[in-house]
């Protein structure tokens, strides 16, 4: 009873084995020595003046046979069309992206060796992301340090003598001194602001939420933008990494509300979502208007996509622009956020 059975798979495994080539040549034969077979054993003839009635038959056997030939092959050879297509727009800032594994022989072997290596390829750039991120916070760390010891206390000095310089001067010098000492003292709190954005010691020392209120205050000082922080209550507390992922894609998010949108109110929020954590940055600006992303954007998204955080970047209802970042629940550890 179940030699019918035993016999298609056996003729399955034969067809899956053939190359591509093969499989077509042969399906085409079949189909050709089928119609051939039609014509010798039935009682259709053509006779010297073909008849209209042979000709109808003769046409519906050409159809009937090209018609078959076409669906076998289709068969065959959609998954190529779906990797082709799939290949003009991949994008492994977008992971996950695969073909279903459908077909069998040559062509099933090839979208699995295609999405193997997609596999790879995502792989291989989230670990050279992380050492290229990882290389650029170490960098960061130390030339902030450098401008707090080496610019900052040299700084430091100047107004120190400048003040004694001040205190013994003619009252004529004395005003200039006084310029220059608030030049100085311009310069000193600037490079106290550059090394605190290269390197946000209060998320280290207070948080990540004291950090985001620390970022959302200094927003507002230097851009005269409103932000309206909402932080939810009872936030879990998250590793390391994902806290510094969250700070800077905040970062850059307010970053480019001040250069590009002309808000003049910001939401900044982190709250839960299901059982992992989101970050809202929305304005009230011009929005998006088909801007191409810039190397911030795509900044955020290497960003995100190191703590497999989903990066949204959309227009807001009402107008202006939204970015959201969700972090999943695997990133979440038992540490207190504050």
């Amino acid at each position: 009873m179940n030699a019918p059975g035993v016999g298609e798979a056996v003729r399955v495994k034969f067809l899956s084995g053939l190359p591509l080539y093969w499989r077509v040549c042969l399906i085409n034969g079949l189909v050709f020595i089928g119609g051939t077979l039609v014509l010798a054993f039935s009682p259709a003839t053509v006779s010297a003046q073909v008849l209209i009635s042979e000709g109808i038959v003769l046409t519906i056997g050409l159809t009937v046979i090209l018609a078959m030939n076409s669906l076998l092959l289709r068969r065959s050879l959609a998954p190529l069309d779906r990797l082709i297509k799939m290949m003009e727009q991949v994008d492994l800032q977008l992971p996950g992206q695969r073909l279903p594994e459908t077909g069998h022989g040559t062509v099933r072997q090839l979208v699995q060796t295609f999405n193997a290596m997609l596999t790879r390829l995502e792989t291989e750039r989230g670990l050279n992301n992380a050492r290229a991120l990882a290389a650029q916070e170490a960098e960061r760390r130390r030339i902030a340090q450098e401008l707090h010891d080496e610019v900052g206390q040299g700084l430091t000095v100047v107004l120190l003598g400048l003040k004694r310089a001040v205190d013994r001067a003619p009252s004529e010098l004395a005003a200039d001194l006084r310029l220059v000492q608030d030049a100085a003292r311009s310069s000193l709190a600037e490079v106290q602001q550059v090394a605190r954005r290269l390197r946000p010691g209060v998320l280290e020392d207070l948080g990540l939420l004291s950090a985001l209120a620390a970022l959302a205050t200094d927003f507002t000082v230097h851009s005269g933008a409103h932000v309206r922080r909402g932080f939810g209550p009872g936030l879990p507390g998250l590793r390391p990494d994902a806290e510094l992922v969250i700070y800077r894609v905040a970062q850059e998010a307010l970053t480019n509300v001040a250069r590009h949108s002309k808000a003049d109110t910001v939401d900044l929020s982190l709250s839960r979502q299901g059982s992992g954590l989101a970050l809202r940055v929305a304005d009230n600006g011009r929005g998006l208007r088909d801007a191409a992303e810039g190397s911030g954007i795509r900044g955020m998204r290497e960003r995100a996509l190191l703590v497999a955080g989903q990066l949204t970047i959309s227009a807001r209802v009402g107008g202006g622009t939204e970015v959201r970042l969700v972090v999943p629940a695997e990133q979440l550890s038992q540490r207190d956020p504050q």
